[in-house]
């Protein structure tokens, strides 16, 4: 899928995540999209959305990510999912960013402590379930959306969880992670986000700092699936005993998600 990636104006990250062989199919292309946050999106974004026949909205989102930042899409006669939960006065990247020390090391480090805590945060359980059991419900129709704010790393997390449900191999649903640094353009936006955190932290930070703020590392995703292993023996077990994703509920996601 060439065209995988769709070149908004005020959305990033926005693609389609279809496409993906796995042993029983292709998933069909069309019918899962994953994205950063709608609060920019144009009204020429809007209407390319409105086409794609999204019936299915996940935002990952805290409320206080989505009181700063509210969605301009999509339309209320789409099913819309969120959570009251993990609301945070103060951001836990923008704390990370302030003090002394602050170096592309320590965000490293930040990135890593988040990937090993993400997919046990409740509301991000309760979120990912939410997800699977709207794609699993029978008689579903349309297309589905999920998405956060940079549509990177807990959208990165779920997605690559779907991947592994419809039996997507390692290596694709890496590379589709991975997509997110091509996605973003991040060396083109690397000087105006380093402009605009510096300014809105009173801070004079290199631009690497904000490097995985931007972007993903094949390693982040690597902790998060580490985590789920341990605790779980797999990412996919992880699935079926955190998520209830368990083989019925996957084979019904087989039948709707995959084309022979």
């Amino acid at each position: 899928m060439e065209d995988r990636v769709k070149p908004l104006e005020g959305v990033r990250n926005f693609r389609d995540f279809g496409g993906y062989a796995t042993p029983n199919g292709v998933i069909r292309p069309g019918l899962l999209f994953r994205s950063g946050h709608y609060n920019e999106a144009t009204d020429k974004d809007v209407a390319f959305l409105d086409s794609l026949g999204v019936s299915y909205h996940i935002d990952l989102r805290r409320p206080d990510e989505r009181d700063r930042q509210p969605n301009r899409w999509p339309a209320e006669h789409v099913e819309q999912i969120s959570h009251e939960g993990g609301r945070e006065e103060v951001p836990a990247h923008i704390a990370a960013l302030q003090g002394d020390n602050v170096t592309p090391e320590s965000i490293e480090g930040y990135m890593t402590k988040y990937y090993r805590a993400a997919p046990f945060k409740e509301h991000h359980i309760a979120l990912f379930r939410a997800w699977f059991d709207g794609l699993a419900r029978e008689g579903g129709e349309g297309a589905a959306v999920v998405h956060c704010a940079a549509g990177k790393d807990r959208t990165g997390i779920i997605c690559a969880l779907t991947h592994i449900v419809l039996g997507v191999d390692e290596k694709d649903v890496a590379e589709d992670y991975i997509l997110t640094n091509e996605a973003v353009d991040i060396d083109r936006f690397l000087p105006e986000a380093r402009k605009r955190f510096n300014e809105a932290l009173g801070a004079n930070h290199e631009a690497d700092v904000y490097r995985p703020f931007m972007g993903v590392r094949d390693v982040y995703l690597e902790n998060a699936f580490e985590v789920m292993s341990d605790a779980h023996g797999s990412p996919r077990n992880y699935a079926r005993e955190v998520l209830g994703v368990d083989d019925e509920m996957g084979d019904r996601l087989k039948k709707r998600f995959l084309q022979t």
